[in-house]
């Protein structure tokens, strides 16, 4: 039987070969970017695996949102711009999707977004959705929609923050 393993930090050494989210962008990436982003510290992309291959990923980087155009749970007394930590990435193989991937990839995503805010300033998790069924994704795992931008969705940390943390 198949096991997933836990999200781990993207190494050289991962096997990338035949990844297909049906996202040519996103397969792209993973392939091409992620190492040298990790390497440069762009991005830190985390993997998940099954049976040794990638099964699925997702990439953290520091960002920012200027006040302006933020919601206002955002905006009260924060500095302008406002730390986020931009979800870049997002993508499960073809073959895996629908068992749960995605959401446990997501939820991984929010424990280290809000372990970070526990040692550096982060006001939330900001996601910019390639599509509209990454919308829907995001919406239904609870993130909301920038005002006037249904495509760019976020995650207060304070929402995501287990209890005692």
């Amino acid at each position: 039987m198949s096991r997933y393993t836990p999200p781990e930090p993207l190494r050289p050494t991962h096997d990338l070969a035949g990844f297909d989210s049906g996202n040519d962008a996103l397969n792209r990436w993973l392939v091409s970017r992620a190492v040298r982003n990790q390497d440069s510290g762009a991005s830190r992309t985390f993997v998940t695996t099954c049976d040794g291959l990638v099964v699925g990923y997702y990439a953290l980087a520091a960002s920012s949102v200027a006040q302006v155009g933020a919601p206002a749970g955002l905006r009260r007394n924060m500095p302008d711009p406002i730390p986020v930590i931009l979800l870049g990435r997002l993508a499960v193989a073809r073959r895996h999707a629908g068992r749960g991937v995605g959401a446990s990839l997501l939820r991984d995503a929010a424990l280290r977004v809000a372990t970070t805010a526990g040692i550096v300033g982060v006001k939330a998790m900001l996601v910019h959705a390639i599509d509209d069924g990454a919308v829907a994704f995001y919406l239904h795992h609870g993130l909301q929609p920038f005002p006037g931008d249904p495509t760019t969705l976020f995650v207060p940390v304070a929402a995501i923050r287990p209890p005692g943390m």
